[in-house]
């Protein structure tokens, strides 16, 4: 533990000199060993305040450094996962935010905690810890050194994007193959156009009727023969 640097290495050095009788002028104290617990839980206590510290005026700086970019688009990574989002880390400047789970596409998506993952219901697009990502700033607030994102694109370990049928909302469809288009056969020689339209009219209007087509006056001439052969109604 050279240099030393904090105060744990200090009495590390001097539990060394004790233990192989160096010196009793540079080692622990009776009074040291006693109060060793509660020296370890002091400095444990202090060091994790110290590094909480530095973490708030880093991210703190970033904030106010990218409050001007915001609406840029960086590429980043997957650094936490939590039901209610993505924690996502920039590339360039190491600026951590959040990507809320609103912004992950128009489902529900489960939150794996074992796996570090949330899987979406219906597409199973799936975010995971170390996925590379691409994002679009929202917001920076260098008072907090919040930051929240949002996700344009997620991609896999091939390096394709896994994240556009979750933004849809619903799997990719599958297209049909177009069917191929008949040509028409070309007109008999002679024959007048509209003919086989009016052959195929005539045609149907006779199937409609109940037999073929008649003609005016065979019809009227039909219709008084039936009404001579009729008895006459009795008044």
């Amino acid at each position: 533990t050279s240099p030393i640097r904090r105060y744990a290495d200090l009495i590390v050095h001097r539990a060394l000199i004790s233990a192989l009788d160096f010196g009793k002028k540079d080692g622990l104290s009776k009074t040291d060993i006693e109060e060793m617990e509660a020296t370890a839980e002091h400095i444990s206590s202090t060091e994790r305040r110290a590094m909480l510290a530095e973490r708030d005026s880093v991210d703190r700086f970033i904030a106010s450094y990218l409050e001007s970019q915001e609406g840029a688009e960086f590429m980043g990574r997957i650094s936490g996962v939590t039901r209610f989002g993505l924690f996502i880390r920039l590339n360039e400047t190491g600026a951590d935010g959040l990507a809320p789970i609103a912004s992950l596409g128009r489902e529900y998506f489960h939150h794996l905690e074992d796996e570090h993952a949330l899987i979406g219901e219906r597409t199973r697009t799936t975010y995971r810890l170390g996925q590379p990502v691409r994002v679009r700033l929202v917001e920076a607030t260098p008072l907090t050194g919040g930051m929240r994102f949002e996700l344009l694109e997620a991609f896999g370990e091939d390096g394709e994007s896994v994240s556009q049928a979750a933004a849809a909302g619903k799997p990719a469809r599958k297209t049909a193959p177009s069917r191929p288009k008949q040509s028409r056969q070309p007109s008999k020689a002679g024959a007048k156009p509209g003919a086989g339209s009016a052959a195929k009219t005539g045609a149907k209007t006779g199937r409609r009727q109940g037999g073929p087509a008649k003609s005016r006056a065979g019809g009227d001439a039909q219709g008084r023969a039936r009404g001579k052969s009729r008895p006459p109604k009795s008044r």
